[in-house]
């Protein structure tokens, strides 16, 4: 990253791909896989590259539709909260449901802290198709500016990149119970399970302990007319995200 927009796209390796989500602009949405955290070896040893959710929801304004990526879980809110400027962040959206991607949205990230900035690619046709090698497109940022404020026009795209409360719930605990695979070798939550085995599968109790509560994740949230993503008419849209390198 760190190129001018002019600049020869870059090679990209396929590093981290969220759940697909399927939207219907007329108001639908259609939850497919749920969230994730820290869910690989390699993205707790490179949290930067941990996506934690993708979504797909209709705007409160007619005719236009809102996606969102979430990464880097487990922020407090002292951490500076900025992305990794050597990676590329992508929404892929396939408009002809045959689940390959039809258009791409790239955002990526220039500069380190206080003073990063974001810049928006696209809507536009994938440089590279699939997982593997993804490219920066050829083309200059739609939007760009400064971390953790509203860019854009609201006719047009707007963008928000930055940190925000992590949407997601999580009881550890019992999730550790569950899967005690995950459990650290270390720490409150490195001994043998004491809930009590839920008679359906699985360790539940209620109320749960929602163990995110006072944790960010780093959120890119994109706001645009769904008429620049749809294929001609209004329909479902399958929605899914990358982290590459």
């Amino acid at each position: 990253m760190g190129r001018h927009p002019s600049a020869r796209p870059l090679p990209r390796r396929w590093i981290r791909t969220a759940a697909v989500v399927t939207a219907c602009a007329a108001g639908a949405v259609g939850l497919v896989v749920g969230s994730d955290h820290q869910d690989t070896p390699e993205v707790e040893l490179n949290p930067e590259m941990d996506m934690t959710d993708v979504y797909a929801f209709p705007s409160p304004t007619p005719g236009r539709i809102v996606l969102v990526m979430n990464s880097r879980a487990f922020l407090t809110p002292g951490d500076e909260g900025t992305f990794d400027p050597d990676l590329l962040y992508q929404f892929k959206i396939d408009n002809n449901g045959d689940a390959k991607e039809d258009q791409v949205i790239q955002v990526s990230f220039r500069g380190e802290g206080a003073n990063q900035q974001v810049q928006l690619r696209g809507p536009v046709a994938p440089p590279v198709a699939g997982a593997m090698m993804n490219e920066v497109a050829d083309v200059s940022p739609a939007v760009s500016g400064a971390l953790s404020t509203s860019l854009g026009s609201a006719n047009g795209i707007q963008l928000f990149a930055g940190p925000r409360d992590d949407p997601f719930f999580l009881d550890l605990e019992a999730a550790f119970c569950t899967l005690p695979d995950r459990r650290p070798v270390g720490g409150a939550l490195s001994g043998a399970c004491a809930l009590p085995a839920n008679p359906q599968g699985g360790f539940f109790r209620n109320p749960g302990v929602n163990y995110l509560t006072g944790y960010n994740v780093l959120s890119i949230v994109v706001e645009l007319p769904s008429t620049m993503v749809e294929n001609g008419t209004p329909g479902r849209l399958g929605v899914w995200g990358t982290i590459s390198r």
